[in-house]
């Protein structure tokens, strides 16, 4: 918990740097001794939400263990009976197999692209299908459905059958948030047609938020980590950047950047939440050491390479005709990143977030 100065405050260093955040574990001890007092006009009153950091720290814990291994081959007649028994349980497994509907609303997988995609009213307003869609290791509202097990999961990741379906699952609920997925390789997504109308919904019912939050922590746990990145630059470009969404932006910070399992992909993204974010001394999700280095990184970029008039006529550079500023709005809003960011990509990651 957080120590307390003399004069009764607490210390901002240890409010960012909470026992339940793993993202920095892996820093060298010279950085980690690194702890600068903050001067008390400094102090903000901002928090991180201990109980989101507490969630998401739990989950990429949880993912962390393995799938169980293959079970032996029946020896027995007992044997063969518990290993039914045992298929009889794994409800999502059936349910993706089409085997079993949901329940409760008695649909089965196929029936949910085939039925329910593009109707939003009933996408919406229904709370039960969700848990159904996208399993994970914890229990939702809805009672009727199940928490996902070991031996599904190990199922899932080898079953290129379910992975279609799970896919056709992501596909449904990105169309109804207004993106697209462009590359099923890397996960890359964009804007759908209708995102305006969509977007408005999104504002309107935060709900969406926590139905966001289950869909990366599935797709993190059944095989579609790659994903995770992608979707979550998204949501940061169009909060922070592009401010279309501002009852999002708190989930995204908290649960969505977060939910991430690759550990330098999440770094990344909240590298560049850092430098989007407007009011640096109220960011809490990150250690104030690791701020420290990314706004010298900053200023180091800026310093390198400073910024021209807009117009082009300080530095002599040609001014832009309006046919091309009308191209340049719309590849930003075709790409997840504004083009203002740095050229060099990581390698070996699909996060679009550039260092």
């Amino acid at each position: 918990m957080a120590k307390k100065l003399d004069n009764g405050s607490k210390s901002t260093e240890n409010d960012f740097e909470n026992q339940y955040d793993s993202t920095w574990d892996d820093e060298d001890d010279e950085e980690q001794h690194d702890r600068t007092k903050v001067p008390k006009q400094q102090i903000h009153c901002t928090h991180r939400d201990l109980y989101a950091a507490k969630d998401m720290q739990n989950y990429r814990h949880m993912c962390q263990v393995p799938p169980c291994l293959d079970p032996p081959g029946p020896q027995s007649i007992k044997d063969a009976e518990r290993s039914e028994d045992d298929e009889r349980e794994m409800f999502n497994l059936r349910f993706y197999q089409n085997k079993i509907p949901s329940r409760p609303d008695d649909l089965y997988i196929r029936d949910f692209p085939r039925y329910w995609f593009r109707d939003y009213k009933k996408l919406e307003n229904t709370h039960s299908y969700i848990q159904w869609l996208f399993p994970i290791q914890e229990q939702g509202v809805n009672h009727c459905a199940h928490v996902l097990t070991q031996k599904e999961i190990k199922f899932f990741r080898k079953d290129d059958e379910l992975k279609r379906r799970l896919l056709k699952s992501y596909r449904l609920m990105l169309d109804f948030y207004g993106i697209k997925l462009l590359d099923e390789n890397t996960g890359k997504v964009g804007h759908a047609e209708n995102w305006r109308e969509r977007f408005e919904n999104l504002n309107r019912k935060t709900h969406n938020n926590l139905r966001i939050t289950r869909i990366l922590k599935s797709l993190g746990i059944l095989g579609f980590e790659h994903y995770q990145a992608p979707l979550v630059c998204f949501f940061l470009t169009e909060t922070l950047v592009r401010g279309r969404l501002p009852r999002v932006k708190r989930s995204v910070l908290d649960y969505f950047m977060f939910s991430v399992l690759n550990r330098s992909e999440r770094k990344e993204l909240i590298r560049f939440a850092f430098e989007k974010f407007e009011t640096k001394e109220e960011f809490v999700w990150c250690p104030k050491r690791i701020q420290r280095r990314f706004q010298k990184e900053i200023n180091a970029r800026k310093a390198g390479n400073p910024e021209t008039h807009p117009s082009g006529s300080e530095s002599g550079a040609p001014r832009k005709t309006p046919k091309a500023r009308k191209q340049k709005v719309k590849r930003q809003d075709q790409c997840l990143v504004p083009p203002s960011q740095p050229l060099k990509m990581k390698k070996n990651t699909s996060c679009c977030c550039m260092l």
